[in-house]
């Protein structure tokens, strides 16, 4: 084990930190954890986006799929009939589609999931809710939709959504897309665009607020839960800890990992990652979070797509680390993390994994997959030990 005292001057989260990053000591040289990435489903799916689960028992995956389907891994066998078929209601085209699935924390009993989506009608982003019986296979196309975000462009659409351990459901919104923000979407609390939002699916319809976001009694708008976001590609919850992580993607130069906190504001349009962007020289800074990690578009990378922390037991070198990509150079990324928090520090490169990394998932055991925008899936494995080794 390898570690190191650490300080940033990010706040008093990140200050004096001890972090510990699992190496191998190989002939005195040494070397970052290896892993494999086992096949899970080869062909079969089209534009996969994410994986879950639902937290039933039951040892099911469930893939969304950009045009407007999510499907079924069963016993590791892709069926082919589809869990749900919303195409007929779905925009696909660039980063339009079937964004983001989240399952009821009492799915098994209730049979609710929650999905999000762009409208064919208008372009607009909608969430709304669905419903299957029991452990059916399939769900019913009934829905009930809980909120419509019109969308001023075509790109930064966010779609991610989750229930965080509080029970209440967190939705990523990107800022509505165009370049830099032109209409400073993501620093207006009047606007729903450039944030995440937080509800309470659980009581009067279509939602209700929690009484403790930062705008639940005035000042903005209600649903917010932390703002000053670009286009967050994918958020998590760590399953031990709680804290919220977010890779948010950036404009030409930066991409961003944020540990993200209520009332957090991160910053875009005012900076991208940890330099300024509007304006570009000497930007105010005050009460603004900065990236606990960032990578910049060198090596053919372009654009973050978040992860998870690392908690199930297939890795243990890599336990407690939060692991994410880059949808173009295929890289995947680790960033050790020491007791929930991290101090300011590049990501590692664990591989390149030639894919087009749309997405990470993971399964009700903690264990960590790939997704590949071409059509693959993969679970992060330990890498075959060669004979005579």
């Amino acid at each position: 084990m390898k570690c190191a005292i650490m300080s940033g001057g990010l706040g008093t989260l990140l200050l004096g930190l001890l972090l510990c990053w699992p190496v191998t000591e190989t002939g005195g040289r040494v070397t970052e954890p290896e892993v494999d990435l086992v096949p899970v489903v080869a062909q079969g799916l089209q534009l996969p986006l994410y994986l879950t689960h639902a937290g039933d028992g039951s040892g099911q995956l469930f893939v969304v799929e950009q045009p407007g389907t999510i499907r079924v891994i069963m016993q590791g066998i892709l069926r082919d009939a589809p869990f749900l078929d919303i195409t007929h209601r779905v925009q696909l085209g660039g980063e339009r589609g079937l964004l983001g699935l989240a399952f009821h924390p009492n799915h098994r009993k209730n049979g609710r999931f929650f999905v999000n989506y762009t409208r064919r009608d208008d372009g607009a982003t909608v969430l709304a809710e669905f419903r299957r019986q029991g452990l059916s296979l399939q769900a019913s196309t009934e829905e009930r939709t809980l909120m419509v975000v019109p969308q001023p462009y075509a790109n930064h659409n966010g779609g991610m959504v989750a229930f965080g351990p509080d029970g209440l459901l967190y939705i990523g919104r990107g800022d509505g897309g165009s370049r830099g923000d032109p209409q400073s979407r993501a620093q207006n609390p009047a606007e729903l665009l450039g944030k995440i939002l937080r509800i309470d699916v659980d009581g009067a319809p279509p939602y209700v607020i929690p009484s403790d976001n930062p705008f639940a009694r005035a000042g903005g708008r209600p649903e917010i839960f932390a703002s000053g976001v670009r286009n967050p590609w994918r958020f998590s919850f760590d399953r031990e800890t709680g804290a919220l992580w977010l890779a948010d993607v950036g404009q030409n130069k930066w991409e961003e990992i944020d540990l993200v906190t209520r009332g957090g504001n991160y910053g875009w349009r005012i900076m991208e990652g940890r330099h300024c962007f509007l304006p570009e020289k000497d930007c105010h800074v005050e009460g603004l979070i900065m990236p606990v990690s960032e990578y910049g578009h060198d090596q053919g990378r372009c654009s973050v797509t978040g992860g998870y922390v690392y908690r199930g037991r297939n890795l243990p070198a890599l336990r407690g680390s939060y692991l994410f990509g880059d949808y173009c150079s295929g890289e995947i990324f680790a960033i050790p993390v020491g007791s929930g928090v991290v101090a300011a520090n590049e990501p590692r490169v664990l591989r390149k994994s030639g894919m087009r990394i749309s997405s990470f998932g993971e399964d009700e055991a903690g264990e960590v997959y790939v997704v590949d925008h071409r059509g693959g899936l993969y679970r992060l494995g330990p890498s075959p030990v060669p004979p005579g080794r």
